[in-house]
């Protein structure tokens, strides 16, 4: 049953219309003046309104600008009532303060039966294409995240690929270099040994050989050349760790859910991302402080916790870069990272730093799609979003940030030591 507001300061017109519209099954609503039907129409919401357009205080015209600029009334459909005839000028006025229809007094019911229903079927169809637009909206922004996720899950995907090609192409030749160096350093201390001997059989060398052994002050090198050998091989298994922790990293056959020490994945993120934390080309360099806990294994999808570990950390890289960029040097740039066993049955992770913090208007929308105070370009907004998705609806579990301006940002992850089933 469509409402039907009836605004009108006569009583014998406001009755007749009532009674008119109610015949034809119409729930009506009456009003004797203006500021009754602006209370009256808030309250009940009507489909049409028929307003008089003379009246005392509020005049329909009034009446019908007030109603049109409220955002939950625009979509009424609104018919003034005249007995100024058919002047333009008139029409024009009614028309640009926001109404529909117009009907003349005397009315005649015929004609207001056929108006009315006219107005309803209009309202009818402008609120049915006001809810399409809103589904072919909500739609839309439902592609445009899946697209994102997608984007994002891609590169994701990618770079892991890249990292597990890369670390798979640096481990072969450096582990011939250091298969090699350990046969290096053996011929090297035999031919150390035999110069030995010549000098202690023979101490008395020819001339060209004792001016030679000055030049290139074989005392030095005999010395120096061990000590050479083993910081080479230092480097190389310093090499192979890293190759070891971008292979952890990448975790490509870990897509399923497993059982793992998360502390490895949080170490692994940090050792992918060493160069961002140490960088001394911009004389930077963020110190991490590691608090963790006894935590057993844990029933995760290592790849996708190691992504939310990733854009956490470096969310908090990037804000203290920025901060060092603006020269605000004071406190030292840290990040620190706490881990602990709650309940005997879930795991918590912070990750604290101590960067410039946020608003409380940007730190509620910081897990929205597409949200982002980074420039054009640095992010599409989806990284926290997506984070969110892991932790709260792929394990079950919380994430939330608490943050403040100078104060730093502290995001608190929670999962469960097992996925519920």
């Amino acid at each position: 049953m469509s409402k039907i507001l009836v605004v009108e300061d006569d009583s014998a017109t406001r009755l007749f219309l009532k009674r008119d519209l109610q015949i034809e099954g119409y729930q009506v609503t009456v009003a004797k003046d203006g500021a009754e039907g602006l209370l009256q129409a808030t309250q009940i919401q009507p489909a049409l309104i028929i307003c008089d357009w003379v009246m005392p205080l509020i005049d329909g015209m009034e009446v019908c600008r007030r109603i049109k600029a409220d955002p939950n009334l625009a979509t009424t459909f609104f018919i003034l009532l005249t007995s100024r005839g058919e002047a333009i000028a008139d029409r024009v006025a009614g028309l640009d303060a926001g109404a529909d229809e117009f009907l003349s007094k005397p009315i005649d019911p015929n004609e207001l039966q056929a108006r009315v229903r006219a107005g309803l079927r209009q309202y009818n169809l402008n609120r049915q294409l006001s809810q399409a637009n809103q589904q072919l909206s909500q739609t839309l922004q439902e592609l445009q995240q899946t697209q994102a996720k997608l984007i994002q899950s891609e590169k994701m995907s990618s770079m892991v690929q890249m990292v597990a090609g890369m670390a798979h192409e640096i481990n072969n030749p450096v582990t011939f270099i250091y298969g090699n160096l350990n046969h290096a350093s053996v011929y090297i201390q035999n031919l150390l040994e035999l110069i030995n001997l010549y000098q202690k059989y023979y101490p008395n060398p020819d001339a060209e050989i004792e001016k030679h052994a000055g030049a290139i002050d074989l005392e030095f090198v005999a010395h120096d050349l061990p000590n050479l050998l083993a910081s080479m091989k230092t480097g190389a298994q310093r090499i192979f760790q890293i190759v070891q922790d971008l292979r952890n990293f990448s975790r490509l056959d870990e897509a399923e859910l497993k059982r793992v020490d998360l502390h490895e994945g949080l170490d692994n993120t940090l050792a992918f991302l060493q160069h961002r934390l140490d960088s001394e080309s911009n004389n930077f360099q963020i110190k991490v402080v590691k608090e963790y806990g006894n935590l057993p294994l844990v029933e995760c999808y290592p790849r996708q916790l190691n992504q939310v570990f990733l854009n956490i950390i470096t969310n908090a890289i990037d804000f203290l870069e920025e901060s060092h960029s603006q020269k605000n040097l004071s406190p030292k740039p840290m990040i620190q990272i706490i881990t602990k066993l709650i309940d005997s049955d879930r795991v918590q992770i912070k990750i604290v730093d101590n960067g410039p913090g946020m608003t409380e208007n940007v730190r509620k929308k910081l897990f929205d799609p597409f949200f982002t105070t980074k420039p054009v370009g640095k992010g599409i907004g989806m990284g926290m979003s997506i984070s969110y998705q892991i932790v709260v609806e792929k394990h079950g579990g919380q994430l939330r940030c608490i943050s403040a301006p100078g104060q730093g940002a502290e995001f608190i992850i929670e999962i469960p030591l097992q996925p519920s089933k």
